[in-house]
């Protein structure tokens, strides 16, 4: 049987993608806590002190990195970031996406003014347009949507970069639209709408006897005063459902055109890069353009030539000769935990890299402290770009 050649994958030029005058959007997508925020305000930061005019919109950044970027509150707005290198001409802005913001923006875009109103203030829409499972991931599509539009109109920047929600699943951010446009044809909504499109006595010569048992039961389960917010709201996004699925079909085209790159963020740990391998996948299906993928906390070793046995077999001596609470001991028994741990995490990857090897990869060392100022970020990027 023949054996099978291990794969070296191709590595990921960042910065000559950051640098291609023809990609106008840069995707950082990934499953939570994998570091894509992170990543995304690295490559902002490279690509405007190489000279792009960069806008950033990050999802709900940790605090340190937030003030890093001069982002001290929530702010649906795109900023100035104080303390870049703009030599080359380039300009930094970043903001972090209002989830709530941004919807009313888009009922405001797609309702008349008084029925914008009527919605906005509706207790309902109040609680879901800031809880609905998919809402966050719908609306960082919708604001990327408002970006491309502002940046064609004004020329303000030519790269937009986009750190995807903190979902448990990749995917969310791909399927938010459809998920959203199946909550609003679903049988749930339909039901709910059906007094307003019946109206009063017609309803009750219109609508089934089972129809009225539904929601006389909806009525003791949410309270009268709830279903009838909830039947107001409903009724009232019935005149926008085409502007929703309008919106999302123009944004979802947009991530498949040339101009947009999605670079896949995982940790080197098994979950991670399977869900990493099931976007990558995604991706191809949807025939929407990945760049690559970035694999960050790579454990790397400081002394790589001491493999991990030698480590333990001289661990070993130490503690046959009553040594093994010398200085040396312990440094010892940390190496081999990093060593064993280097390897797992590389033995992962590699995998990755056999199973998908057309998929150009990059891969940033765990750091010992987090990111938390520019200089940490300028570290990241430098090592994105190998």
């Amino acid at each position: 049987m023949a054996t099978r050649t291990p794969t070296t994958p191709t590595s990921l030029d960042v910065d000559g993608l950051l640098a291609d005058p023809g990609v106008g959007i840069i995707v950082c997508c990934g499953s939570g806590g994998v570091g894509k925020t992170t990543t995304a305000a690295a490559l902002g930061i490279r690509a405007a002190e190489s000279g792009r005019k960069v806008v950033v919109l990050t999802i709900d950044p940790a605090r340190r990195l937030a003030q890093s970027l001069g982002l001290t509150e929530l702010d649906n707005t795109p900023r100035p970031v104080a303390g870049v290198d703009l030599g080359n001409g380039g300009s930094l802005d970043a903001m972090m996406l209002d989830m709530k913001r941004t919807f009313d923006e888009v009922v405001e875009a797609h309702a008349t003014p008084d029925k914008a109103a009527q919605i906005l203030e509706n207790p309902f829409y109040q609680a879901v347009s800031s809880s609905f499972a998919g809402t966050q991931e719908y609306m960082a599509m919708e604001k990327l949507g408002q970006l491309r539009t502002q940046a064609e109109r004004d020329g303000t920047w030519d790269l937009i970069v986009v750190d995807t929600p903190p979902s448990r699943s990749a995917l969310d951010f791909l399927d938010a639209p459809k998920r959203l446009g199946s909550f609003l044809d679903g049988r749930f909504v339909r039901l709910l709408m059906a007094p307003a499109k019946a109206g009063g006595r017609a309803y009750l010569k219109v609508f089934s006897v089972g129809v009225d048992l539904a929601q006389r039961t909806l009525s003791r389960v949410l309270g009268g005063q709830m279903l009838q917010d909830v039947q107001t709201f409903v009724a009232a996004l019935d005149t926008m459902f085409g502007g929703f699925r309008e919106r999302a079909d123009v944004t979802y085209a947009l991530l498949k055109e040339d101009t947009t790159a999605f670079v896949v963020i995982a940790s080197p740990d098994r979950d991670a890069l399977r869900e990493a391998a099931f976007f990558v996948d995604r991706l191809g299906q949807e025939r929407m353009p990945l760049a690559g993928v970035v694999v960050n906390r790579l454990q790397s070793l400081g002394a790589s030539a001491l493999s991990a046995s030698r480590a333990e077999d001289g661990l070993g001596q130490l503690t046959e000769a009553g040594d093994e609470d010398s200085l040396t001991a312990g440094l010892l028994s940390l190496h081999v935990d990093l060593a064993s741990t280097a390897a797992r995490q590389h033995g992962f990857v590699s995998r990755f890299a056999a199973s998908h090897p057309h998929v150009r990869l990059s891969t940033v060392a765990a750091s010992a402290t987090d990111v938390h100022d520019l200089d940490g970020l300028r570290e990241v990027g430098r090592l994105l770009a190998g």
